[in-house]
């Protein structure tokens, strides 16, 4: 089909242009498309990752709930080294630490604790080992390294729980008074919630006399 003039003068600007800037756009079309392709392969990767990991956590629980140490010690592992980064990792080695507490292996507790609390991505697991690492602290009668913990930066949703274990802390150390407004502030934080714990706070508070 024959072109008419206008169409020709617009073709032979086109390829005009096309001559100037064509490998430039060529460029940048195969970056897009190569970004694209990285994108889906990394969230492939992730998606991997994170199932391969969550598979190891359910032989590590499973592990932990039948009293196996020599499994949950092996997927622990596996977890740390292979898929530091995830939460998995980080809720398996809490779930391993309250194994080797359970059992009295406070050496045990502690390096797991100790892990979290340095390589978790995640703020509220790091609160939450933070919190239990003091508990194993206060176990050892490590108590000024325990209060340390205790007194640290945490999340308004744990200050109920930081509060009451900063009260033994200080009951331990033979600091009553202070320990009674540390309980004082676990009940004010601790609001109308979970009346096991508040109950278990006012025993402990009534004890040094309210």
């Amino acid at each position: 089909m024959p072109y008419d003039l206008e169409e020709q003068e617009q073709i032979a600007t086109f390829k005009a242009w096309w001559s100037d800037h064509g490998t430039l756009v060529l460029g940048v079309l195969a970056a897009a498309a190569l970004s694209v392709a990285g994108w889906q392969g990394w969230r492939a990767w992730q998606i991997g990752q994170s199932q391969q990991a969550g598979a190891l956590y359910e032989t590590l629980v499973r592990a932990s709930q039948a009293g196996d140490a020599k499994v949950l010690r092996e997927a622990g592992g596996m977890l740390i080294e292979g898929y530091p980064r995830t939460y998995f990792a980080s809720m398996g080695a809490l779930v391993t630490a309250r194994f080797h507490f359970e059992r009295g292996d406070l050496k045990g507790a502690r390096a797991q604790l100790q892990w979290v609390i340095e390589r978790t991505p995640s703020e509220e697991m790091r609160d939450i080992a933070r919190l239990r690492l003091a508990a194993v602290l206060l176990d050892e009668k490590a108590y000024d390294d325990a209060l340390k913990l205790v007194e640290a930066k945490h999340a308004a949703p744990f200050a109920a729980q930081y509060a009451a274990l900063k009260g033994d802390i200080l009951v331990a150390k033979n600091r009553a008074a202070e320990a009674k407004a540390a309980y004082k502030l676990a009940l004010e934080k601790a609001g109308g919630a979970n009346e096991a714990f508040r109950a278990s706070v006012q025993m402990r508070l009534d004890a040094l006399g309210g």
